[in-house]
């Protein structure tokens, strides 16, 4: 099991971006949670299986459709099973 903190930068707020992550994440068991940064960012905690983790990361790369990566920044932690689900944040 492994943890990461995420911060994604670009054309990520306001594309759903929050809420296709969280369908991501149930879609791969991944707990956490995802919020919108004032500085236009997105934040996010995925627990997990590491491969799990890693797809869901693989996912932010991207986004969804509507949506412009410009750079993902992970930031690999220690595991400590504090989340039991994935939410989106306000």
């Amino acid at each position: 099991m492994v943890s990461a903190h995420v911060f994604i930068t670009g054309k990520v707020q306001g594309v759903y971006f929050r809420y296709r992550t969280r369908d991501e994440a149930k879609k791969y068991g991944v707990n956490g949670w995802v919020r919108n940064l004032p500085d236009g960012r997105v934040e996010a905690i995925f627990a997990g299986q590491k491969e799990n983790v890693e797809e869901l990361i693989d996912f932010v790369s991207k986004g969804p459709s509507r949506a412009k990566v410009l750079d993902v920044n992970v930031n690999w932690q220690d595991y400590n099973g504090e989340f039991k689900e994935f939410k989106v944040c306000y």
